[in-house]
C-alpha cells in the first residue's frame, strides 16, 4: 500500500543541458558534447533564484547528471548549500534499460560517489533518464545503495517510459524493500485513463488553469504531488536543433518562454502546502 501523510509538493529538477536530451540523441552524438556551450549553470541559477524569491523558501530536489557535476562542481555545491537536495540522474544520460548489468551498476555507483565527493554528503535518490525504468533497473538502484528511486511515470502512451511492479498506480510513496522506496511522478487518473500531469513538456503545453485544476485533484486524492522540470525548459534563447523531427522540436520548444512564469504561479497558487525535498518527504512518512 502507498504511504501517505501530510500534504506535500515535491519540486524536482533533472539537471541536464539542452544538447543532452533523449529527443536529440539522433542528431547530437555524445562525442560532441564538449563542443557545446554550457547553459545549464545559468538556467539552474534561474530556478534557484526563483525558489529563493518566496518568503517561505520552497525546498526542491535536483537530480544531477554526473557529466554536469564533473564540469560544474561549484553548481552542485551551490544547490546543496542553498538548502536543496542533491540526487543522481546517472552519468551520461544513457537509458538505464539499455545498459548491461555491470554498466548499470557502475553508472549508478559512480554518479552517486561523484556527487557525494562534491557535497561531502550522502546522496539518497536516483532518477532514470527519460523515466526508462523496469524491475531489473529498480533492483539495481536499490543494490547501488540508494534510499529511493523517482523514475516511475505511469503514462504508458510514451514509448520510453518504463513499467514496474507496484501494488497499483496511485501516485504516492511505495516501500519496495525495508529501506528502499519508489516515489512516482504524479499523473491524473480518471477511471482507466492516465493524463500526464507531472511536469516537463506537459506543464508547458497545458494551459495553467487546467494544470492547476488537475494538480489540485491529485493533491486532494494523494496528499502528494511530484513535479518535474529541466533547467533547459527555462531557456527560450537556447540553440535550436533544426535537423530534428517536427515532433521532437514541438516537444522540446513548446512554450519555453512561459515556463518560469508558470512555475512561479504554481508555487504561489499552492503556498498553503509544504514544498519539501524527496528525502525529507520520505523521512516524514517513515
Amino acid at each position: 500500500m502507498p504511504l501517505i501523510n501530510n500534504p506535500s509538493i515535491l519540486l524536482t529538477f533533472d539537471v541536464e543541458d539542452w544538447f543532452q536530451v533523449e529527443n536529440f540523441k539522433e542528431y547530437i552524438s555524445f562525442s560532441t558534447w564538449n563542443s557545446f556551450e554550457l547553459r545549464v549553470e545559468k538556467n539552474t541559477h534561474k530556478i534557484l533564484d526563483l525558489l529563493d524569491s518566496f518568503s517561505f523558501k520552497p525546498n526542491a530536489t535536483f537530480f544531477i547528471l554526473g557529466w554536469i557535476a564533473e564540469k560544474l562542481p561549484e553548481l552542485v555545491r551551490q544547490i546543496h548549500q542553498r538548502g536543496h537536495e542533491v540526487a543522481s540522474h546517472g552519468n551520461d544520460h544513457h537509458l538505464c534499460r539499455n545498459l548491461t548489468e555491470p554498466g548499470l551498476i557502475l553508472d549508478l555507483k559512480s554518479s552517486k560517489e561523484r556527487l557525494e565527493t562534491i557535497t561531502n554528503s550522502r546522496v539518497y535518490g536516483f532518477r532514470a533518464p527519460s523515466f526508462a525504468l523496469d524491475d531489473r533497473v529498480l533492483q539495481a538502484i536499490a543494490q547501488a545503495g540508494y534510499l529511493y528511486d523517482s523514475s516511475y511515470n505511469s503514462f504508458s502512451a510514451h514509448g520510453r517510459y518504463g513499467k514496474i511492479d507496484l501494488p497499483n498506480s496511485t501516485n504516492a510513496l511505495y516501500r519496495i524493500h525495508k529501506d528502499f522506496f519508489e516515489l512516482p511522478i504524479s499523473n491524473l487518473k480518471i477511471k482507466n485513463i492516465v493524463i500526464p500531469l507531472g511536469g516537463g513538456g506537459y506543464f508547458r503545453l497545458f494551459p495553467f488553469p487546467l494544470f492547476k485544476l488537475g494538480m489540485a485533484s491529485i493533491l486532494k486524492q494523494d496528499k502528494t504531488f511530484v513535479f518535474y522540470a529541466h533547467p533547459w525548459e527555462f531557456d527560450p534563447a537556447q540553440p535550436r536543433v533544426e535537423d530534428a523531427s517536427r515532433g521532437f522540436k514541438f516537444r522540446h520548444y513548446i512554450n519555453l518562454h512561459r515556463t518560469e512564469k508558470k512555475l512561479r504561479a504554481l508555487i504561489s497558487s499552492f503556498d498553503r502546502y509544504k514544498f519539501i525535498t524527496c528525502k525529507d518527504f520520505i523521512d516524514q512518512q517513515r
